[in-house]
């Protein structure tokens, strides 16, 4: 049993950073290893850094986590004053160095660094169509996808030149649907990306005058970089020795009906230090908690978190429902992989690695459990019966996010629809068997009433089952239970 395996999570996605300062700064990729270290919750299988001086890419990659892959010998030989940086968790690919990122190329338009938060309905059409055509494919990531595509394009503009890359990124894209953050970096500009709906989040910032793009503002704040703005869906901003521009990417796909920004970063996925889509993670999940109290209240003694994730939403509970707070549960915060398993007489390991319940906290105590999802089960029944074994006289379990019945196909690898237990159980069978005196989810409405956002701003296809942009019919759950919308 794997790490993976009992940490019964959505796995988080990928991370970018770039930076900018060629001419100004010497160490890009010191700022880069800093930004992904910021960002490291949303990828801990491998990390990547490419960098230029201006005249060549300087590239390393390793698997695990950013600090045990660079250390100082490693990143004085990424010189240079503009670098882009990328942590990853694989939804696309198999957990390999060959899938690590940025992908860095060498084409007839120079060279060229690729690195990409998402995932690419349509990559596997794209990339039969592309072998059938002589190309040869290294690795099993669907950003290299982009990359052969990114080579076939053929702009107008002279190679090696900043308009060179943007006709290319612009021809490339055109091929592609689904969701995609990307940076591209050559030895003449940066270039970040967003998708016409903008399911994942990219933002700018600006460092001592110099250009810095991230996924997520706690890796400005690190750096102590100001945060600017986001890069909006569907723009396309290039950085060069000119300093910033930007464009509508493909005016005439601005979808009508909504955008697809993902609310799962404002549940989980993101920081709580970070600023998403222009609102605090911080206070939206204190929020989400305020209306779970409202929507599901409980006589009982004690609210306590499944920390981390759940520490926000349970405060914002406890604040709406008068209940005191209280850590009942310790995590560990220096549980890596293990494949090391004792014997079945040591009942729930793999979550004991991670969680401790504090006896003295619990004992005699009705106690509220705030939690930010629930996917196959498995954790929360043992954190249930973990709580209860403590000495808690009922455990009344609330999650601070709708049912989670759908797999997400735009980036965040979910399991199969078959294997969340929301898609086939109600809430009152699913309380059963994670054995809670009750189950309380904030519902949809409530959701997006805490966020104080309309919901056509987002996509919430693993609440809902309304994917917003089309994929192949093979790849999805059962064509009677899908409704594609907005397409």
């Amino acid at each position: 049993m794997g790490y993976d395996a009992v940490y019964d999570k959505m796995k988080d996605e990928c991370g970018l950073f770039g930076i900018w300062a060629l001419g100004q700064l010497h160490e890009a990729s010191n700022f880069t290893y800093l930004g992904l270290h910021a960002l490291q919750h949303r990828g801990q299988e491998a990390a990547g850094i490419v960098s230029t001086d201006g005249q060549t890419l300087h590239v390393h990659r390793g698997m695990g986590l950013v600090a045990d892959i660079f250390d100082a010998e490693v990143l004085a030989k990424l010189p240079g004053g503009a670098a882009i940086g990328h942590v990853r968790y694989s939804t696309t690919g198999a957990s390999h160095l060959k899938n690590a990122q940025p992908l860095a190329v060498q084409y007839a338009g120079g060279a060229v660094a690729v690195a990409h938060n998402g995932n690419l309905v349509n990559a596997e059409a794209l990339r039969s169509e592309l072998e059938a055509q002589g190309s040869i494919f290294t690795s099993s990531t669907d950003t290299e996808v982009i990359v052969h595509l990114l080579a076939r394009a053929r702009p107008a503009a002279a190679p090696a030149s900043s308009e060179h890359l943007l006709a290319a990124v612009r021809q490339a894209l055109a091929r592609v649907a689904g969701a995609y953050s990307l940076l591209f970096l050559t030895p003449h500009a940066m270039v970040g990306v967003r998708d016409p709906r903008g399911f994942r989040p990219l933002v700018v910032g600006k460092l001592k005058g110099q250009w810095v793009l991230a996924s997520e503002t706690t890796a400005l704040d690190l750096i102590e970089a100001e945060y600017v703005r986001e890069v909006e869906p569907g723009e396309l901003v290039l950085v060069s020795a000119e300093g910033l521009r930007s464009e509508r990417l493909f005016p005439d796909q601005r979808p009508a009906d909504r955008l697809g920004r993902c609310v799962f970063e404002h549940i989980y996925f993101a920081r709580p230090d970070s600023i998403l889509f222009g609102k605090s993670v911080y206070e939206a999940r204190c929020a989400f908690g305020r209306r779970l109290a409202e929507e599901h209240p409980v006589p009982a003694d004690l609210v306590i978190p499944v920390p981390d994730s759940g520490v926000p939403a349970a405060i914002g509970y406890a604040e709406r429902s008068g209940i005191p707070f209280a850590m009942g549960l310790v995590r560990s915060h220096y549980v890596g992989r293990t494949f090391i398993e004792p014997s079945q007489s040591i009942r729930h390991f793999g979550v004991k690695l991670k969680l401790n319940a504090l006896k003295d906290v619990l004992r005699g105590k009705r106690v509220v459990v705030v939690d930010d999802s629930v996917v196959r089960g498995t954790t929360s029944r043992k954190i249930v019966k973990m709580i209860r074994a403590a000495g808690a006289s009922e455990v009344h379990l609330r999650i601070s996010s709708p049912p989670t019945a759908w797999p997400c196909y735009y980036g965040i690898d979910t399991p199969t629809r078959q294997e969340l237990i929301a898609s086939s159980h109600g809430v009152d069978e699913i309380a059963t068997y994670v054995t809670a005196d009750s189950l309380g989810y904030l519902s949809r409405d409530g959701l997006y009433a805490a966020l104080g956002e309309d919901r056509a701003g987002f996509c919430d296809a693993c609440f809902s089952g309304e994917y917003l942009v089309e994929f192949p019919k093979r790849n999805a759950p059962a064509a009677a239970a899908l409704r594609v919308v907005g397409t």
